[in-house]
């Protein structure tokens, strides 16, 4: 099989050929073709899996290209990975929201809109190729933000774009691990919106484990979310939310952290993997050991400003792997392999949330074979996270529109909708201060 991965000089490709190494048998991928604008990227990155691939068997062929339709031709999955405006662009986003104090964090907030913003009209791009270039292929989404994106590209590949995310992954090991259970054997009850989901029970061998975590006190302190929204808070919504809800139910603290912070995060990652490309691009360098010491740098520094806010101290050492990228594989292989699993994706409601319509992209469990993947009935949400799904829902819409007409003053909705900007003049403000920033925004008139 033929992945094509969009996005292919970025950082963390590496981890998914690291999982296609470990794959065996019929319906492997065999070819992997790297797309991205940026040549000196693709070409460090390529390096960094030649020494991969050394060091194991029948290992995938890798190509590289800066031509978007010759990547695409033939492909069988296509994974979008794609970084519109780069880690500067990151940067700016947040340095432009904090300037007017709100939050600039990727996907949370004014500058995951701005993201958005910039993002769909190049997703929707890249959509429309694959519909014409490689119509029978699968498209794998981890371009953030995710479930917008999704929803973006799902309107012109239908349910044949999935998108995928590490967050769900991460928490519900991280549960049935201090639960003492095996993550593989748990049903994890997660509903949401990228982003902003809760898990509302784990069960094992039919049992709901929950209920025991939320009871005590001390085993619930004990993990990574115990930690960062506190055991009283976290009894009171009886649920564990996904870690970026930090930014909604302690937005001030966050905000203020960000803002007292030496550097951003996109700040950061852009000087740390501007580092991390010299490094590997110098004459004699062990690519795969500078791009290893990078990333558990990277891993170890994840969310720290929240962490800080919180008190809740270093990361575990076991939530340092990653986890998108085995996500990604197993996706691949149950739809190549109609080796049915259950997944969380991001995918289209259908009937799933009666509070939404159909096409709306939430993050559920999915029952994923060789037909794609379909969203397991869920329970209603309580109301608290009803509002707030439903408020954000419509914030992605508005994106989805000022995208598609140009209109500023519907970008400028789509800021002073959002829960967690609280003007309309900031809303305006914010529209002409990432106007000035950001040259793929001058769309917006």
């Amino acid at each position: 099989m033929k992945l094509t991965i969009l996005g292919g000089g970025g950082f963390r490709v590496p981890l998914v050929y690291g999982a296609l190494l470990g794959d065996r048998g019929e319906g492997r991928v065999t070819e992997v073709v790297l797309h991205d604008l940026d040549a000196g990227r693709l070409t460090a990155v390529t390096r960094v899996l030649a020494e991969q691939a050394s060091q194991a068997e029948d290992a995938p062929v890798v190509t590289a290209t800066t031509d978007l339709d010759e990547a695409l031709r033939g492909a069988d999955f296509v994974f979008s990975a794609i970084r519109v405006g780069g880690l500067e662009g990151r940067a700016n986003d947040e340095r432009v929201a904090l300037a007017e104090g709100v939050l600039g964090q990727e996907t949370v907030g004014a500058g995951g809109i701005a993201y958005g913003l910039r993002t769909v009209p190049v997703a929707v791009d890249i959509a429309r190729r694959v519909a014409r270039l490689a119509p029978d292929a699968w498209v794998i989404n981890f371009t953030n933000p995710a479930g917008l994106v999704t929803e973006a590209m799902s309107r012109h590949l239908g349910d044949r774009v999935i998108g995928i995310c590490d967050s769900p992954v991460g928490l519900g090991r991280r549960i049935a691990r201090v639960l003492g259970a095996d993550p593989r054997e748990a049903w994890i009850d997660y509903v949401g919106l990228n982003h902003l989901g809760w898990v509302r029970g784990l069960r094992v061998a039919g049992r709901d484990e929950l209920p025991r975590l939320l009871a005590d006190p001390e085993l619930l302190g004990s993990f990574e979310e115990g930690k960062l929204f506190g055991v009283d808070w976290l009894q009171s919504l009886g649920a564990i939310p996904n870690e970026y809800l930090h930014y909604y139910y302690f937005n001030r603290e966050a905000v203020r952290a960000y803002q007292q912070a030496e550097k951003t995060r996109g700040a950061f990652l852009h000087d740390q993997q501007a580092r991390f490309y010299d490094e590997v691009g110098a004459p004699g360098a062990k690519a795969l050991d500078v791009w290893d010491r990078t990333r558990a740098e990277r891993e170890a520094t994840y969310m720290s400003e929240n962490r800080e806010t919180a008190g809740a101290g270093e990361r575990d050492a076991d939530d340092l792997s990653g986890g998108y990228e085995k996500v990604a594989l197993a996706l691949m292989r149950a739809i190549a392999r109609d080796e049915r699993t259950t997944l969380i994706l991001n995918v289209r409601n259908q009937s799933t949330l009666s509070v939404l319509d159909n096409d709306a992209v939430i993050e559920v469990p999915c029952l994923v074979d060789a037909n794609g993947a379909h969203p397991v009935t869920v329970a209603p949400l309580p109301d608290h996270a009803t509002g707030l799904v439903c408020a954000v829902k419509a914030v992605e819409r508005e994106v989805l529109a000022a995208a598609g007409s140009g209109s500023r003053e519907t970008a400028v909705k789509a800021f002073a909708l959002h829960p967690l900007v609280d003007s309309v003049n900031v809303a305006r403000r914010l529209v002409e201060g990432y106007r000035e920033v950001h040259p793929g925004l001058a769309y917006l008139r």
